[in-house]
């Protein structure tokens, strides 16, 4: 149950952080002040469901790492604090700050600096995300490690 548990938590995890990206990347080349500040604020409400998969990726992928050993177990295990760390110390004071301004309708410099660091920082959240997702699928034996 752990392993189904794991791979929903993640699956759901690394949808809504490219929901997210897309969604502003999208809002901010296209749309206008308006349709901007609504993604930002249910970028804010959709950060339950965020926290919730993570949490529940994090926990169910230490309690299955417990019995395994290996390089890919290592790599998985190396790469959920950077992804924890720029999720809490990042990406979500970004979500906070960029949601407030929005709604403010103040989209200025600060703005758009942080907006830059929330899309870099987002952008790396997703390739940490696919790496563990990828290695999580070799694990499961549903992909072939790479040729060496």
């Amino acid at each position: 149950m752990k392993p189904i548990v794991h791979g929903i938590a993640g699956s759901v995890a690394m949808l809504t952080v490219a929901t997210f990206w897309t969604s502003t990347l999208i809002s901010e080349a296209f749309l206008d002040h308006a349709a901007v500040a609504l993604v930002k604020q249910c970028v804010v409400y959709g950060l339950v469901l965020l926290i919730t998969a993570m949490a529940a990726t994090g926990a169910t992928g230490f309690a299955l790492s417990r019995h395994r050993q290996g390089r890919i177990v290592d790599g998985k295990k190396k790469r959920m604090p950077l992804i924890a760390a720029n999720g809490l110390l990042v990406l979500l004071p970004c979500a906070l700050f960029l949601s407030a301004k929005a709604q403010a309708g103040a989209f200025d410099t600060s703005f758009y600096v942080v907006q830059a660091i929330e899309l870099a920082m987002g952008a790396l959240q997703l390739t940490l995300l696919g790496m563990s997702f990828r290695d999580g699928m070799r694990l499961a034996g549903k992909l072939k490690p790479k040729a060496r």
